[in-house]
């Protein structure tokens, strides 16, 4: 009799929800795999299948029974197990009712460290199928579902109404019930093309069977290369190429058995919209792929993946194309509307608008917001005017018919509109790049004008947050103040702006109503936003002690805090870092018992032994060279130049002892180590550094 079989899992279901169907048949995989291998159960490999109505796992080679083991457990001591007498006490008697037997059948463990009580047998490893159940409920019970449900009136819940369950070890049926089904051998094909049972001999055939007579692609990863294929290869019949934009093409995928791509068209005149509201229609209310020619203008056409392959496709063709056309008709109104009127002209209607009850409307915000960016550009050398004339439309294109029925286009409608107005240049295309960056990895406002609006917008809101006592905790952040927050550091550090944060969210604070007191958050928000460097460094590799030794010197110029990281990153590698970190944190140690102000003046007549006379030789050599460096903020160089104290500090620490008795010489000494220390502290506090 073969020790391995086949397991086929299989629960079908309703449809599941295409944005989760991946998500959940990755966990069930995980979970399934997780529970085998604790109950030591041997296979060769799983493949998971997942389609919206199923999950499935295909387990080859999968032991038929646990293996024998052998149990081993130790017992109380053999001066505890037994009296004078040698009668067993309760501690002998109590262990050996635990393990089953009595406590003549126990045997005695002798070691170097004294002598137990020891019981052994040989566990009986149970058999694949009565175990199998508990390691799928188990794994079930783990899916990463929001919000289960029920289903008729019975207890089971899940993410959606459970239909079949196929639990097939080999040829045989393992009799199991699940989520208030009873298991089986028979799966359902395509909910139209093919309704009725299908038999499935043994777990190898199930994917072959599902496709062949099922008009079902169970695999998720053959079914999205398929749809991608066809929607790449229909797209060339219009000379075209379709945008497949990934997470639409996997919830695509989700949501089909048998995909079928089909072309769909509308009439040109709509292509007078712009193009990033068709595009949206079609991507997010209607799930199409849409096509470009090759300048990446966007033509007449769309592609949507049929569940169904029709015998007439110029039905489904026609069936979707008269869904879209009364959408991208009300985008052309909105745009024909809203373009009657100036943005400008919106600025009132901004007063009707709360952005935050304690903060203020829009129109208040904006007010706030075109004094910081002026302020902003100005210390960029930028045109003020232009940042102020930005800011002052900023928000306009939100009081829009269009952004009113498609608010992910807030900024992009905002540039189309300032554009027909005869906005500046500069101005209409900051409308649409002060919003940026929206994600991680996100391109960057380019020009000073947009930059100058990023940076005052996301600055407002934090400081009157803040001001308000609405902070984020936890995983609760209402106002988006961590993006808001790693977007400033991103625009500062990575467009090289070299701007106080400080001083920045001190002017911010200026801008506030007197009565949230917003001066006295500027504390908390320079460190909320220097926190989020943390996680943002980690992403490039810059271990936390690095941006810790920076940061704990309280610079507040994050393109200055960048510069440093990396020179100190540096350093870290050098071979006299690990010796001169040890020394400045020993120095850090020495200074804080001295009581009072520290001795800041060498004497240097006072200088007895050889290596504080060579120490104070060599520092004060560097001393002149280094800070030109560190005032040109060539932080690497200056460390480069300091890591050749390295000789003479050691020396220092071996052959002097730094807390004489002789005050004027301790306090020299002292006056010595705090000049070298706090060298070093204008870049960083090297002592945080960590082997």
């Amino acid at each position: 009799m073969s020790k391995t079989k086949d397991l086929l899992i299989e629960i079908g279901t309703e449809e599941l929800p295409p944005t989760a169907l991946n998500k959940l048949s990755t966990a069930f995989y995980n979970g399934v795999k997780e529970g085998l291998e604790k109950a030591d159960l041997s296979f060769s490999e799983i493949k998971k299948f997942a389609a919206p109505r199923r999950l499935a796992l295909l387990i080859s080679d999968l032991d038929v029974k646990q293996k024998n083991k052998n149990v081993e457990r130790r017992g109380p001591a053999i001066a505890a197990a037994f009296d004078e007498n040698g009668c067993p006490s309760k501690a002998a008697e109590g262990f050996a009712r635990s393990c089953g037997v009595k406590v003549e059948d126990l045997e005695k463990l002798e070691t170097d460290k004294g002598a137990w009580l020891n019981f052994k047998t040989e566990q009986k490893g149970q058999k694949t199928s009565t175990l199998i159940a508990d390691i799928i409920q188990t794994s079930l019970d783990k899916l990463p579902i929001p919000k289960r449900m029920r289903w008729a009136d019975l207890d089971a819940q899940f993410v959606r109404p459970v239909h079949w369950l196929i639990l097939l070890f080999g040829n045989d049926v393992i009799d199991a019930e699940i989520l208030s089904v009873k298991s089986g051998r028979e799966t359902r094909g395509h909910r139209f093309h093919h309704p009725e049972n299908i038999t499935i001999p043994s777990p190898k055939e199930y994917e072959m069977l599902l496709e062949t007579h099922g008009k079902v692609i169970a695999d998720f990863d053959r079914r999205k290369e398929a749809v991608r294929g066809q929607v790449n290869e229909i797209a060339l019949s219009v000379k075209g190429k379709a945008m497949i934009d990934e997470d639409l093409l996997e919830e695509v995928s989700s949501m089909v058995e048998w995909p079928v791509a089909v072309m769909g068209g509308f009439e040109k005149r709509f292509l007078d919209i712009p193009q990033e509201a068709l595009i949206l229609t079609m991507k997010t209310n209607q799930k199409y792929f849409y096509v470009v020619n090759k300048k990446g203008a966007l033509l007449p056409h769309f592609i949507t993946v049929s569940n169904i392959e029709s015998k007439d496709v110029s039905k489904v063709q026609e069936g979707n194309e008269r869904v879209i056309r009364p959408r991208f008709a009300d985008a052309e109104f909105f745009w024909s509307q809203d373009r009657k009127s100036k943005l400008i002209d919106r600025t009132a209607s901004l007063g009707s608008v709360v952005f935050q009850k304690k903060l203020g409307t829009l129109l208040e915000k904006t007010k706030r917001i075109e004094k910081l960016a002026s302020a902003i550009a100005d210390q960029l050398a930028g045109n003020t005017q232009l940042a102020v004339r930005a800011a002052e439309l900023c928000k306009c294109d939100l009081m829009t018919e269009m952004v009113g029925e498609f608010p992910s286009l807030q900024g992009v409608m905002g540039r189309y509109y300032a554009e027909h107005d005869g906005e500046h240049v500069e101005v209409a295309t900051a409308l649409e790049e002060y919003y940026k960056p929206k994600f991680s990895g996100d391109t960057l406002p380019q020009s000073i004008t947009s930059q100058s609006l990023a940076i005052a917008d996301r600055l407002d809101t934090l400081v009157g947050i803040f001001a308000i006592g609405q902070t984020p905790t936890g995983d609760k952040d209402p106002f988006a103040l961590r993006r808001a927050a790693l977007g400033v550091l991103r625009i500062l550090i990575e467009n090289e702006l070299d701007l106080d944060l400080s001083q920045l969210i001190n002017i911010a604070a200026t801008q506030h109503d007197a009565s949230i007191k917003a001066s006295a958050a500027e504390a908390g928000v320079l460190d909320f936003m220097l926190d989020r460097l943390h996680a943002y460094y980690l992403d490039k590799g810059i271990r936390p002690d690095v941006l810790d030794a920076v940061i704990s010197t309280k610079p507040t110029k994050p393109l200055d805090i960048n510069n440093r990281l990396l020179a100190v990153d540096a350093f870290r590698q050098r071979a006299e870092a690990e010796s001169l970190a040890a020394a400045n944190k020993r120095i850090g140690n020495i200074l804080k018992k001295v009581e009072g102000d520290l001795p800041s003046k060498v004497d240097k007549k006072i200088l007895q032994e050889d290596a504080e006379k060579k120490l104070y030789d060599v520092l004060t050599t560097l001393e002149d060279k280094v800070q030109s460096l560190i005032y040109d903020a060539k932080y690497q160089d200056a460390l480069a130049e300091l890591s050749t104290l390295r000789e003479a500090v050691d020396k220092f620490f071996d052959d002097v002892m730094v807390m004489a008795d002789d005050e004027k010489l301790k306090n020299n000494r002292i006056a010595l180590l705090n000049k070298l220390h706090s060298l070093f502290l204008q870049i960083a506090d090297i002592s945080k550094l960590q082997k």
